[in-house]
């Protein structure tokens, strides 16, 4: 599990105006809350904060101005255009303590033929300690043939880590190619440049 320190600043201005200055300072408004206590509102160095974010459920060591705390990002607000971080939530965690995420499906190895991968979920609900997220769960397809599905029940996940979702959720499974049942691109447009308008025929 990822663990990055990222110190922070205490926020004590509000509103689009502020937040506009602080964005203009390459630094990013964030809220931490949890536990029952009062949410504490937040300034993180921007480029810290973009690289952690990067590993899918980081765990952010938050140090400075009267906070040393574990943190998961729950909510990233992200400029749709230019991609940077605009204000992030930040849930308290403690060591040894149940959390829920979601974590990335992979799939890995080449399925018999000419047999295509259908997947249905590129992520699944887990619940597993603070500490110890994974940062993900594989499942191999290799040498399988169409029939072959995985439900998220089917999947292995590390000692420790449970399904929190649907386990009767499809997760993949594998198909015949369906390209091989429709016309070709071409034979489609010769087909139709065949057919007469339906007023030239009456």
């Amino acid at each position: 599990m990822s663990e990055v320190r990222i110190a922070a600043e205490l926020r004590s201005e509000f509103g689009k105006g502020a937040a506009r200055k602080i964005r203009r300072a390459d630094k990013v408004p964030a809220v931490l809350y949890g536990h029952g206590t009062e949410p504490r509102h937040l300034t993180l160095p921007g480029h810290e904060l973009l690289l952690a974010l990067r590993t899918a459920n980081v765990l952010i060591h938050v140090e400075g101005a009267g906070v040393d705390e574990l943190a998961l990002p729950k909510g990233v607000q992200r400029d749709p255009i230019k991609g940077f971080v605009e204000h992030v939530d930040l849930l308290l965690v403690k060591r040894g303590e149940k959390v829920t995420v979601e974590i990335p499906v992979t799939v890995t190895g080449e399925v018999i033929g000419s047999a295509m991968v259908d997947q249905q979920l590129v992520a699944v609900s887990v619940e597993a300690e603070a500490t110890h997220i994974p940062s993900g769960v594989e499942v191999d397809v290799d040498g399988k043939d169409v029939g072959f599905a995985v439900s998220a029940a089917d999947l292995q996940l590390p000692n420790g880590v449970t399904l929190a979702g649907d386990p009767e959720a499809l997760v993949l499974h594998v198909v015949a190619p369906q390209a091989a049942e429709l016309p070709a691109e071409g034979e489609a447009a010769e087909a139709a440049e065949g057919e007469a308008p339906a007023e030239a025929a009456e």
